[in-house]
């Protein structure tokens, strides 16, 4: 039986589990790929460390030479995280004609058609299948199962710390800063979780996800992105009596030779799918011209879910060695369709108002929102405070331009019977 050698970049939580799946389950791996699948080194910075599963030391080492330079490994997997030293890595693996697996959302978000590039030259497979869902197989499906479809549009939770964040807020009523250290206190939320919490890792996400669907280069840098911080548990309230969760969204939809790409806090239907997605889950809905909608859902993050997919692409290029042929999924992307501005955007919107309780100050609202060319769809007066003589005002609207609603909400700002536009989120359907 041929041996297919693996090489192992970071043992940190997803690492561990990787690790322990290739040593444990060698045998049973083997003879689903024909050829013996064999972990033989792993980088760590310190190979003292404690780690949750007992890893043979000679398995360990500081010198990343070790693997990049080693005759006997064919497939590396890169696990470090974050973007340097993680690209150097998988460039010089590539460099020395080594297959590579990566989880990394950010270097893929931003190199990837590079990569993809450089290892079709040096005749290398790169897979990146746990860099979007970890758990879930999304990118495959795109690439393969609906080549023949259209993908008109992507609407997709793909953050497990917000979500998490979010369904504390909802259920419990709890103020952001309080979900979010329960967050941190279970091990979802980084010590700085800055790139879960203001859409930074779901925009690498919806970058990944939008050029596979539509095939043209999507750049994080060119996603609308705003984070969740500014919530308030009243909108959770206010939202659900008016029928709908909250959730942050990362949209991606196709319009014509544009695409809208997106990620920020949404209203969506109580009845759809994405609403019932809670605690760490992840959901990708995607909407396509002949399966109609699918949704892909599961566990987003974790060492062990993760694991799942690192490893399904690790024996995907090893069937492949042992067959002697190499399937490499590639980024089609021979559209170049641009990215919609954000303020050409045109979605319905909830404005949440702080108002002095007195007579016309509905009519205010409505004459600046009527010269912004904006319908009202509800109105609703919540929560009157008897001392300070304010109201709060809810408003939902038809279909509008978002540079008229940035507009009218500077306009609202401003007059004297208005304490504070204390909310304004988008509604997706």
């Amino acid at each position: 039986m041929r041996e297919i050698g693996v090489g192992l970049l970071g043992l940190g939580v997803v690492g561990s589990e990787v690790a322990n799946v290739l040593l444990q389950r060698s045998g049973r791996l083997s003879e689903q790929v024909g050829a013996s699948v064999t972990l033989r080194r792993v980088l760590v910075r310190d190979p003292h460390k404690s780690r949750p599963y007992a890893f043979p030391t000679e398995l360990l080492t500081i010198n990343a030479d070790d693997i990049f330079n080693a005759p006997d490994i064919d497939i590396v997997i890169e696990l470090v995280g974050g973007e340097q030293p993680a690209l150097d890595y998988i460039r010089r693996a590539i460099l020395s004609r080594k297959h590579v697996v990566t989880a990394n959302k950010e270097v893929i978000a931003k190199n990837g058609f590079r990569l993809l590039s450089l290892a079709a030259q040096h005749g290398v497979d790169l897979r990146y299948e746990a860099s979007v869902g970890a758990g879930i197989p999304i990118l495959s499906p795109l690439q393969q199962d609906l080549a023949a479809n259209e993908i008109h549009a992507i609407r997709a939770i793909v953050n497990g710390t917000t979500n998490y964040i979010l369904t504390k807020m909802a259920s419990e009523g709890l103020p952001y800063e309080q979900a979010l250290q329960q967050a941190k206190d279970l091990g979802y939320a980084e010590p700085d979780p800055t790139n879960d919490v203001e859409g930074i890792d779901a925009a690498y996400k919806l970058a990944i996800l939008a050029s596979l669907a539509f095939h043209t280069p999507v750049r994080p840098s060119s996603i609308y992105r705003e984070g969740i911080s500014r919530l308030d548990p009243k909108d959770f309230t206010y939202a659900h009596e008016l029928g709908y969760a909250v959730k942050l969204l990362a949209i991606a939809k196709q319009r014509g030779d544009a695409i809208e790409a997106r990620v920020h806090p949404s209203l969506v239907p109580m009845d759809s799918q994405l609403a019932t997605v809670d605690g760490v889950f992840n959901a990708v809905q995607i909407e396509a011209d002949l399966v109609g909608t699918l949704v892909f859902y599961g566990r987003g993050a974790g060492g062990r879910p993760t694991s799942s997919t690192v490893v399904a692409d690790v024996l995907t290029i090893a069937r492949n060695i042992a067959m002697e042929g190499i399937i490499k999924p590639r980024m089609e992307l021979n559209r170049r369709l641009t990215v919609v501005p954000m303020a050409e955007i045109e979605t319905r919107y909830y404005f949440r108002l702080s108002v002095l309780d007195q007579p016309g100050v509905l009519a205010q609202i409505a004459r600046v929102l009527g010269d912004n060319r904006i319908s009202i769809s509800a109105v609703i007066q919540k929560e009157l405070d008897l001392v300070a003589q304010t109201a709060q005002i809810v408003i939902l609207t038809h279909p509008s331009v978002e540079k008229s609603v940035q507009a009218a909400v500077s306009e609202l700002g401003s007059l004297p019977l208005i304490n504070k536009v204390g909310a304004l989120i988008r509604v997706e359907h």
